[in-house]
């Protein structure tokens, strides 16, 4: 059950910038670092004054956990193992003790070797779908080349490295003895336990911004901000549809925005969590926040001193707020609200009597022209 392997399983950082890239092949040269069996050992040079490399772990090994053979990161993400199993909700409880493990192995080995597919093994394999939107945000999309840099030159530290430009290894200042990231163990990496990096990369995705519902229920109003001048209606309907009914789409095309209202919560809060700083429209990236409460913005500014103005002598009053059926903003009978009645409005229950000694009407004066009756004499 030895592994005779012809090429490794590697990350395209791992491999090297380099494509004319040479190995060298050590058949059951070392033992592997997780199942101690005897296994393939390559190594190879990913580039100039860069470290060699070489395979740490068997191939039936990196298959179980879909891992690059050098590094133990993830090959379709480059994360951790910890921080897959995490956005994924798996766990894949391998055997530790000797017997249990050899058995389980050869187990593995059999089904992949059965398998019509070349894919992952273990808890991994049976997944339907590895796509998660954590594992999305925190991928590397590019190879980082720094992490096959030479390790420190101890001598140059202590100030008695001699070699100078010839020597293999780095000049640079040493990291803190007391980081977590120095301590870095391979069979934690492996099982994705107490792995310093997943737990660095975990605590960066909990202070991610997101977008929290209001406490309100009866808000089901998203605003869609930073559109462009083409973007009609039926782009935002086209974005927003997939995730429930909606009700209706206003649209303000100078300022770049639109409101879509849906007629539950639930739809509401289900486009809000998966557009939130993932939304493009024609190319751009479209900004998503809550909608506001309408009894907020309505009492924002309304007092009951602000029902009537303050009448001026002389000068004519402001104009009433024209209601519906309710022309001179007079209280319906028995206390109930007239028919189109607006929310926030505040309505007097009856117009106030003019002050005495002051006229608000030029016909009011008493000493106009035609205000009183003229006694003609009799004949």
């Amino acid at each position: 059950n030895w592994e005779d392997a012809d090429f490794p399983i590697l990350c395209q950082t791992c491999l090297g910038d380099n494509p004319y890239i040479r190995m060298t092949k050590e058949k059951y040269g070392k033992e592997c670092k997780i199942c101690t069996r005897p296994f393939t050992v390559f190594r190879w040079c990913p580039g100039a004054k860069m470290r060699f490399k070489k395979t740490e772990v068997c191939q039936t090994c990196a298959k179980l956990k879909n891992v690059c053979q050098t590094c133990m990161l993830d090959l379709e993400y480059g994360l951790p193992i910890q921080v897959r199993d995490a956005a994924l909700k798996i766990k894949d409880d391998l055997p530790k003790s000797d017997v249990n493990r050899e058995y389980y192995l050869q187990n593995v080995d059999a089904a992949l070797a059965t398998s019509d597919t070349i894919g992952p093994g273990g808890a991994l394999g049976k997944l339907p779908s590895h796509k998660s939107e954590l594992l999305a945000k925190l991928a590397r999309t590019t190879p980082y080349y720094k992490r096959n840099r030479p390790h420190i030159c101890s001598f140059w530290v202590k100030g008695e490295c001699k070699r100078g430009e010839e020597c293999p290894y780095r000049h640079d200042k040493p990291t803190d003895p007391d980081d977590p990231l120095s301590n870095q163990n391979i069979k934690d990496r492996y099982y994705g336990v107490n792995d310093p990096v997943a737990e660095k990369l975990l605590k960066r995705a909990q202070a991610m911004p997101c977008l929290e519902p209001p406490e309100d229920k009866m808000i089901t109003t998203l605003y869609c901000g930073g559109l462009d001048e083409g973007v009609g209606e039926q782009d935002i309907k086209n974005a927003f549809y997939a995730y429930g009914e909606i009700r209706s789409i206003t649209l303000v095309g100078k300022q770049g925005c639109a409101f879509i209202q849906f007629t539950k919560r639930s739809s509401a809060e289900s486009a809000a969590e998966k557009t939130f700083n993932k939304l493009l429209i024609r190319g751009s990236k479209v900004t998503i926040r809550w909608g506001k409460s309408q009894g907020k913005t309505a009492a924002i500014g309304t007092s009951p001193d602000q029902g009537m103005g303050q009448v001026v002598p002389g000068h004519l009053p402001a104009a009433p707020v024209e209601v519906t059926k309710n022309y001179f903003g007079l209280a319906a009978p028995g206390g109930s609200a007239p028919a189109g009645f607006m929310p926030g409005m505040s309505l007097p229950s009856s117009l106030p009597a003019p002050p005495l000694g002051a006229s608000q009407y030029p016909s009011q004066d008493p000493s106009r022209m035609g205000a009183q009756t003229q006694q003609h004499p009799q004949y």
